[in-house]
């Protein structure tokens, strides 16, 4: 089973390759809206696309309010 850190780690690198940034820039903290210049649409193919490396489904009702690489690795591990 993944840790929480791994699967943060796991995270940042597909948003790094997704969005073409390097790995480096990307921090848990950070807010992925502000740091990567996306809108909600954006955000949307991120996370169809962390869904399907995790072979989970989030519903829209736990990701509400989720900005930050941190929380959305915690939601994310909760459902593996």
């Amino acid at each position: 089973m993944r840790t929480l850190e791994q699967t943060t780690d796991e995270i940042l690198n597909l948003t790094a390759t997704h969005f073409k940034v390097p790995r480096a820039e990307l921090a848990p903290n950070d807010d992925f809206f502000k740091k990567l210049g996306i809108d909600s649409l954006q955000a949307l193919e991120l996370l169809t696309r962390l869904e399907n490396h995790f072979g989970i489904e989030l519903p829209d009702y736990e990701l509400q309010g989720v900005t930050d690489f941190r929380t959305l690795a915690n939601r994310i591990q909760s459902r593996l």
